[in-house]
């Protein structure tokens, strides 16, 4: 079978070989992020901060890799439908056609792991360049390679590469062989039982995550929009046949002329083909519109909830020991932000959760800020306290702090409410503060002024801004470390994604020859061919875009009502700058590539093509 696979491989190799640049770049996008993530989760430091972005990256770059592999082998062996039925006819079994597909499947996987590996290495010098720049690491960190991540490559390339051509290989065993030259009956059949199984498998789970999401808590609003927007992407990819002949008579409506009729009969005719090219484009229009439309919605909520809790005129910003109290001041609160270390307890393991406290006076802190703790209260702030975040201890328990070189044992005498803000996990007494962290560490004090005091009685007493504009800084920081992070996670994976959609383009037009040239052989043109591709591939686009956009929409609608439930009042930002570049540069990518499959597919005679197949 593996000589047999070898010489198929050789004789069809356009076919296979978007199969095998995809295995190669789903292992080496899952090695470069395995080997960034693990050296920063045992460097400790600075890139502690990091592990949970490469975490969420890593993720998404398993599931592209196991998504985009298994959808390019099960469109691969459609394409070799009459083939297969072909080998039939000459007495070969069912088992021998699984086993002749797997062993290409096999022999697919060996050749992408092997250019996947240090291809690898390439992209992790890229991913770490980036995390460079966005401050995500320090300039010295380098990932290490480790011996055995060519297991864990290997593992991956020959495990996505068998696992995506199981379900395929034994759907084209089951066929009878006459209904596959035909294209009747089962052959013809695109929405299976499994399709509609998984479809709506997911999109239960999508619509449920996001009915969690909207009574989340912010920290988990990422992740939940990452999950609610990869579920709703394979739903809908699962569904999509059901949605292409509804396309094409859309499409019918719009496109006018015989090439217009044309592209709509090709649509709705190739169903198969039209769902296997949309679905990368719907999984990459779903991850980053939701992804960008989640980090937005946040900022934004913050932003709202930030100004409707401060209540202040100037905001000063000192380091070391600063005077304020001068006249026209009515109230100074100082915020010094200090990296922290807290210990928990529990009955058989302790948790060390590395972050930002503010150091605040309490009192100061209450006539300056209009929210409250949920429980407790900030006057017991004082001496060995703490005040946590919502969920990470229970009133009354007792956690180790580490601020700078001491080490304290600290009662949690406040839970704070939950926040979009991204501000300190934690609050502590000034007081149990070391002087030298105080001291080296810039303090912001918010001011609140007398009626009719003249701020220029500040001057002098170091930077001093308004309330609105330094929460318009502070936004527009927070929207840089969001563009920060959505670089991270999406950046190579939409970029594979990308690829994968030219790859479902490429693959389609490969065994498509001879249909174009019985369209020549008719009355068409070169040129009239051309172009109906081009208008077959826009609509496609067009139903991918559209999916895509139905699975970021699940994700935001949960993300705006966790955001409006905190923040007090509506909140959704729509990235419409992104989705104007994904839908432009959508259709020029994917309208230049049909082109030039169109092109390269109706270069030969079409008179030497029909009579070949004949």
């Amino acid at each position: 079978m593996l000589r047999l696979s070898w010489n198929t491989f050789t004789d069809r190799w356009p076919l296979f070989l978007g199969a095998i640049l995809t295995v190669c770049l789903g292992v080496a996008l899952v090695q470069s992020s395995l080997l960034i993530l693990v050296s920063a989760a045992t460097a400790g430091g600075e890139v502690v901060e990091a592990v949970t972005l490469l975490g969420l990256t890593l993720g998404i770059s398993v599931f592209l890799a196991v998504f985009i592999v298994s959808s390019t082998f099960a469109f691969t062996v459609a394409q070799r439908r009459r083939d297969l039925a072909l080998l039939r006819l000459v007495g070969g079994g069912r088992g021998q056609v699984r086993r002749l597909l797997l062993s290409e499947a096999l022999l697919l996987g060996v050749l992408g792991t092997a250019f996947g590996v240090p291809l690898g290495l390439l992209v992790m010098r890229v991913q770490t360049w980036l995390l460079r720049e966005l401050g995500f690491v320090p300039s010295a960190f380098t990932p290490r390679w480790q011996d055995w991540i060519l297991s864990v490559s290997a593992g991956i390339g020959l495990g996505v590469a068998i696992a995506g051509v199981l379900a395929a290989s034994r759907r084209a065993a089951k066929v009878r062989p006459l209904e596959a030259l035909r294209e009747t009956g089962a052959a013809a059949r695109v929405m299976t039982g499994v399709r509609w199984f998984f479809g709506v498998l997911f999109l239960a789970g999508a619509v449920a995550m996001a009915i969690v999401s909207a009574f989340a808590p912010p920290e988990g609003a990422i992740a939940l929009s990452i999950n609610t927007a990869l579920a709703a992407a394979v739903a809908l990819t699962a569904l999509s046949p059901l949605v292409v002949p509804a396309a094409g008579r859309l499409a019918g409506l719009v496109l006018r002329g015989p090439l217009g009729r044309l592209a709509e009969a090709n649509l709705r005719d190739g169903v198969r083909r039209s769902a296997s090219t949309a679905a990368p484009l719907i999984v990459l229009v779903a991850l980053l519109v939701a992804q960008a439309g989640t980090l937005a919605t946040i900022g934004k909520g913050a932003e709202i909830e930030q100004r409707a809790d401060i209540r202040g005129d100037l905001v000063v910003t000192t380091t070391g020991p600063s005077d304020l109290d001068v006249p026209g001041v009515a109230a100074v609160s100082p915020q010094t932000r200090v990296p922290v270390s807290v210990v928990t307890y529990s009955d058989d393991d302790t948790d060390t959760e590395q972050g930002y406290a503010a150091a605040i006076d309490p009192a100061a802190y209450a006539a300056t800020h209009v929210r409250v703790p949920e429980q407790g209260s900030l006057a017991d702030l004082t001496g060995p306290a703490i005040a946590v975040a919502d969920g990470f201890q229970p009133l009354g328990s007792t956690v180790t702090a580490r601020i700078g070189d001491s080490e304290l044992d600290l009662r949690v005498v406040a839970v704070l409410p939950a926040t979009l803000g991204g501000g300190a996990d934690f609050l502590l007494p000034r007081e149990i503060v070391p002087a030298p962290v105080l001291a080296a560490t810039p303090t912001e004090s918010i001011v609140r002024l007398a009626p009719g005091a003249d701020p220029s009685t500040l001057a002098g007493r170091g930077e001093v801004t308004t309330v609105d504009d330094w929460i318009a800084a502070t936004s527009a920081k927070r929207q840089d470390t969001s563009t920060g992070i959505m670089t991270v996670i999406m950046g190579l994976s939409g970029l594979y994604a990308l690829i994968a959609v030219v790859n479902a383009v490429v693959i389609a037009a490969a065994d498509r020859r001879r249909e174009f040239a019985v369209a020549r052989v008719t009355g068409l043109t070169r040129a009239q061919v051309v172009r109906s591709a081009v208008l077959e591939s826009g609509a496609v686009t067009g139903i991918g875009l559209v999916l895509g956009g139905l699975a970021a929409t699940t994700t935001l609608i949960g993300i705006s009502a966790a955001a409006g439930r905190i923040a007090g009042q509506h909140v959704l930002v729509v990235p419409w700058a992104l989705i104007a570049i994904v839908v432009l540069g959508a259709f020029a990518v994917v309208g230049a590539t049909s082109a030039w499959t169109a092109l390269s597919a109706t270069r030969p005679s079409p008179v030497s093509l029909t009579g070949a197949a004949e």
